[in-house]
């Protein structure tokens, strides 16, 4: 493979952080799902949890 090296006004254009950005996004949006759904299952007497893909979560 045929490789050129990069010009310095084209290495000081690259940015980097967007998977950073991307993990802390998800993350944080795990978080807050985990976070519903203990909230749900302990406020209530029998709580019940459906997730999508047939996860089932019951509280007795």
């Amino acid at each position: 493979m045929y490789k050129l090296p990069l010009m310095s006004d084209e290495l000081s254009s690259i940015k980097c952080g967007e998977a950073i950005t991307l993990a802390a996004v998800m993350s944080v949006l795990v978080i807050a799902i985990i976070t519903v759904v203990v909230y749900k299952l302990y406020s209530s007497s029998d709580g019940t949890v459906q997730l999508p893909g047939g996860y089932k979560f019951q509280w007795k």
